[in-house]
């Protein structure tokens, strides 16, 4: 089990609270960064002193912190209520609570079942139609692509990760973040295409891109909107 301690360091002016975990697994002194703060890991017994690990990367660490701090200050306000308006592939979608035998996206609305509602939340039946649509779109863009790219995948498994979008097992199976779901349709077939190209090229090779490039021509600008839009698909603050 890891001991941890706090502390703070002056990095290029700017104070940074860090905190330090003495593991027993770790073989060597590392730095993470990521939404939840900056971490300096040492191996137990190290002489590793973390202040002087931070002033040696002061920048990258400057860089990565301020990077998220931006991130969160762009994460939607979202309300999990009646009327309030949620993405799916790209476009502004409404909550509605109705008696149904299951919830439903219908013409620019999610339309919630009220007893599923009932029984758990909005939030809760909210992210599992977004969770069940999920599933059927991906299947569906994945046998069109596989087809395509004359590959073929194991199964789906439909995740909730908070920063990857996608992965592809050497066993063919394909993890995709049921979030894409909030982007638009030709960032989440990126994904896809991204994740069947594993079959074909392990590594992100030349050959590895090309193959992309054929079936997604404009990868580079939907790489490009998930870099800079990946706050606008959180959907809550638990996501973070």
């Amino acid at each position: 089990m890891s001991e941890s301690t706090q502390g703070e360091a002056t990095l290029l002016g700017k104070t940074v609270p860090y905190e330090v975990r003495r593991s027993k697994e770790a073989t060597e002194p590392r730095i993470d960064v990521d939404i939840h703060g900056v971490r300096v890991v040492v191996p137990e017994g190290s002489s590793a002193d973390p202040e002087t690990l931070l002033a040696e990367n002061g920048a990258w660490v400057v860089e990565k912190q301020s990077k998220y701090e931006r991130f969160r200050e762009q994460v939607p306000d979202r309300e999990f209520a009646v009327g309030e308006a949620f993405p799916y592939r790209g476009e502004p979608h409404e909550i509605v609570v109705e008696k149904r035998p299951t919830s439903r996206v219908v013409d620019r609305e999610f339309r919630l079942a009220k007893h599923h509602v009932e029984q758990t939340s909005i939030k809760r039946a909210l992210e599992t139609l977004y969770r069940r649509k999920a599933r059927e779109w991906f299947k569906d863009r994945a046998d069109h692509f596989a087809e395509e790219m004359g590959v073929e995948y194991e199964q789906i498994d439909i995740r909730n990760q908070r920063t990857k979008w996608g992965s592809c097992s050497t066993s063919g199976t394909l993890g995709l973040n049921w979030r894409l779901m909030m982007a638009p349709e030709e960032v989440a077939e990126y994904i896809v295409v991204h994740e069947l190209a594993h079959l074909r090229e392990q590594n992100h090779t030349e050959e590895y891109w090309s193959l992309v490039a054929v079936h997604d021509p404009e990868y580079e600008s939907h790489a490009a909107w998930l870099e800079s839009n990946s706050a606008r698909l959180v959907f809550s603050q638990e996501d973070l």
